[in-house]
């Protein structure tokens, strides 16, 4: 709950259920010192930390007389600084930052062309999802700001965001933040391009000048700090998104993928979304055209029943068939079906192997013309061969004489 009362604010989730979050009630007094109150079940372990945090919040933004009550459900720090951060910021209209160390890991800058397969969706005001998330091994986590969050809850959900994109451990995943559209997107870049973020997702999008804003926004943020790669990937999710695809999808050089969003395409379309997906598939398929012709990932929506898996695995199966190069998902559980279906088979591996081999042998001996058996084989075959190839080596899922086939032809 949020909520204010002339200088009484109430930021964060505690009760029933709840866990890794704490509940901070921040009132401003004119007069009476400070006095802070904690109630924690690891108290008597935590107490005095958690005392001493509270006391350097408030020193760092000159706030003496308040009252500040804690109520705690095992709140990592980054989590505990982020809430009473906010809470002090919402109340006093400071716009300094209290930010926690920045793990070095949650620097690296990610390369355009890199394996996307899986994106997990995380509520970007729920820091209990966040926590280990990493462990599942999606390609990529999505802290996400915009659907996931309550709109009386986005304010204080930017801090927490922000301060995990400084010391979560995300375990490899690429760092992702779903924003909200724009213009108040525009808010949410503040608080996450200076920190980390490795590729901003864009929902809604159905324009070119969307993509441009937001570059817009990322070089006014960039001007004055150390300029870091941010890669953009629009979401489609209506009509006019989907007529627009190819343009949205050529922005921009720092497109890397193009994502659509069927929930939201449907009700555009004045349907639903039905498990044999033919009201959708022309947008599908045009998402997909876009994106090739464009250089850049098509990536599937995400597949909302997290119970059905074998309702998932005809459903990747369809999306892989369709083009896609990945999909998003909104369960953990849903990460190793998405990955096993979306990787090459063997016997698709066996014959991009072949026509790799191929066009190796044929480069060798100095040959304009690539053949394997009687067909003719033209580079965007062997691009996709090798890009096969890649994708079997890298995800491990390769048996131990492929292996040592694939070194052969390498």
């Amino acid at each position: 709950m949020q909520s204010t009362m002339d200088n009484r604010i109430i930021i964060g989730n505690h009760g029933d259920g709840i866990r890794s979050d704490v509940k901070i009630t921040f009132v401003l007094k004119k007069s009476g010192g400070r006095e802070i109150t904690i109630r924690s079940k690891v108290q008597s372990m935590y107490g005095n930390d958690i005392l001493r945090l509270a006391d350097k919040m408030l020193d760092f933004y000159g706030v003496g007389d308040a009252a500040l009550s804690i109520d705690d459900s095992g709140a990592l720090p980054f989590v505990l600084m982020a809430r009473i951060e906010a809470a002090i910021r919402k109340i006093t209209g400071s716009t300094k930052e209290f930010l926690p160390e920045h793990l070095p890991e949650n620097q690296t800058v990610t390369q355009k062309v890199r394996q996307r397969i899986s994106r997990l969706y995380l509520p970007g005001n729920t820091p209990s999802l966040m926590i280990n998330a990493g462990i599942h091994k999606p390609h990529g986590l999505i802290l996400d700001l915009e659907d996931a969050v309550a709109p009386s809850k986005k304010y204080e959900a930017r801090f927490l965001v922000r301060n995990a994109l400084r010391q979560l451990r995300f375990y490899g995943a690429e760092r992702m933040v779903r924003i909200n559209q724009m213009p108040e997107g525009a808010i949410d870049l503040g608080f996450v391009v200076p920190h980390g973020v490795n590729v901003i997702l864009l929902p809604k999008c159905e324009s070119p000048d969307q993509v441009k804003m937001v570059n817009q926004h990322i070089d006014e943020i960039q001007q004055h700090q150390k300029k870091q790669q941010v890669w953009i990937m629009p979401i489609i999710e209506s009509a006019l998104g989907v007529i627009n695809a190819y343009n949205i999808a050529t922005a921009a050089e720092n497109i890397i993928a193009i994502a659509i969003g069927l929930e939201d395409y449907t009700a555009d379309l004045g349907t639903r979304r039905t498990d044999s997906a033919e009201e959708s598939f022309f947008a599908r398929s045009t998402i997909v055209n876009a994106a090739r012709a464009a250089d850049v990932r098509p990536i599937d929506s995400v597949f909302s029943d997290v119970s059905d898996m074998e309702g998932l695995k005809e459903n990747v199966k369809r999306s892989k068939a369709l083009g896609f190069d990945g999909m998003g998902c909104i369960h953990p559980r849903q990460i190793r079906v998405i990955h096993e279906n979306f990787a090459p088979g063997t016997e698709e591996f066996e014959r991009a192997m072949k026509i790799v081999k191929a066009f190796d042998d044929a480069t060798a001996k100095g040959l304009g013309v690539v053949a394997l058996g009687t067909k003719m084989i033209d580079p965007p075959v062997v691009k996709r061969a090798q890009q096969c190839v890649d994708m079997a080596v890298n995800m491990g899922i390769i048996e131990k004489n492929w292996k040592e086939k694939y070194e052969e032809i390498r």
